[in-house]
């Protein structure tokens, strides 16, 4: 194993909320590379993929039980130690039926006895089809397309917009928010590690935020009281997204042809897809109508299990399923319950 992955536990069990902001950076991506297709008429069979955004022809996309399955994946990015680590996994699994999206997250620290490592180091061992396979043997469903996004993309698309205007509810600090490159500095035997960290306040009130700061107002994890609970993590990644919502709905971008090509630009450069554009355009149009109707799923606590630190594992912190080491029949059953 590399001595650059980490094996610590990652984060014990992530909760939704820190997934959500990486769905919607994959929701608004995938979404926006569509809608640009279809309004720029200099890309090539610009007239096929129009067609394919308004029509949504689902025959020319592969699925399974009338469900588009995507392994979506966030990474640090190269600033980070590990920056090709996913430490952010999602199924993201589209109907065709209905207008509905339904999730799944993936806990970063289940061991993968083929590998011999956590699931969240498949992409860093065999890219995009190494990690949708391991996946789909967790989750035992097909998985048809996978997408990889660098979470520093989040902050470009805010800087290219110009920065957004967020109102803070509340007053908060956060003395522990992670310095990016840092996470393994050993701080000149500083047992405490406080070179890692530094610390973030936010002042009750309305402000523009550039792409640096609305990244530590979503991600900050630590702050003292309410707001340093997944509940008002999750409620601040909505004020922030609201906010590029509105950003991008105003005509001043909306109507700017040279504006969408910078922020299409950013977009592109932060993902890698096995999606054509054709799947770009029919799919954008399905996560597109069915963006308000999203059910988000954790796979339940009593279904994977921490084995005792030992050899077998690597003497790693990791999940394995409930029912032994490998045996993955039972997060099946459930996939399968939710996603009918």
């Amino acid at each position: 194993m590399p001595d650059h992955i980490n094996t610590e536990p990652a984060d014990d069990r992530p909760g939704i909320s820190s997934n959500w902001i990486i769905f919607w950076i994959f929701l608004f991506s995938i979404g926006l590379l569509a809608f640009f297709a279809f309004k720029n008429p200099k890309i090539q069979n610009y007239t096929s993929l129009a067609s394919d955004f308004i029509k949504a022809p689902v025959n020319k996309i592969s699925s399974f039980q009338n469900r588009v399955n995507i392994l979506v994946m966030g990474v640090g990015g190269k600033d980070h130690a590990g920056g090709d680590l996913t430490d952010t996994m999602i199924l993201v699994s589209v109907s065709l039926s209905k207008r509905s999206i339904t999730t799944i997250s993936i806990p970063r620290d289940i061991w993968i006895p083929e590998t011999r490592a956590k699931v969240n180091s498949s992409y860093h061992y065999g890219g995009l089809t190494l990690a949708k396979t391991t996946v789909q043997e967790v989750l035992g469903v097909p998985i048809q397309y996978s997408v990889l996004l660098d979470f520093s993309g989040f902050k470009d698309i805010v800087d290219a917009l110009g920065g957004i205007t967020v109102t803070v509810d509340h007053s908060f600090t956060d003395n522990l928010y992670p310095i990016a490159g840092r996470e393994n500095d050993l701080c000149n035997g500083d047992r405490t590690f406080k070179c890692r960290y530094e610390t973030v306040t936010f002042t009750e009130g309305t402000q523009t935020m550039n792409g640096d700061i609305a990244l530590k107002f979503v991600r900050s994890r630590h702050a003292v009281g309410d707001e340093g609970t997944d509940i008002a993590r999750e409620a601040r990644q909505e004020k922030v997204i609201s906010a590029i919502e509105n950003k991008i709905i105003d005509p001043k971008v909306f109507l700017n042809p040279q504006k969408d090509l910078i922020i299409a630009k950013v977009v592109m450069a932060s993902l890698e897809t096995d999606m054509s554009n054709e799947n770009i355009a029919i799919i954008g149009r399905k996560l597109f109508d069915a963006r308000k109707s999203v059910t988000k799923y954790l796979i339940p606590d009593n279904l994977l299990v921490v084995p005792p630190t030992s050899k077998q594992f690597d003497n790693q912190y990791v999940f394995t399923p409930a029912a032994g080491s490998g045996r993955w029949e039972d997060i099946h059953k459930w996939v399968s319950s939710v996603l009918n």
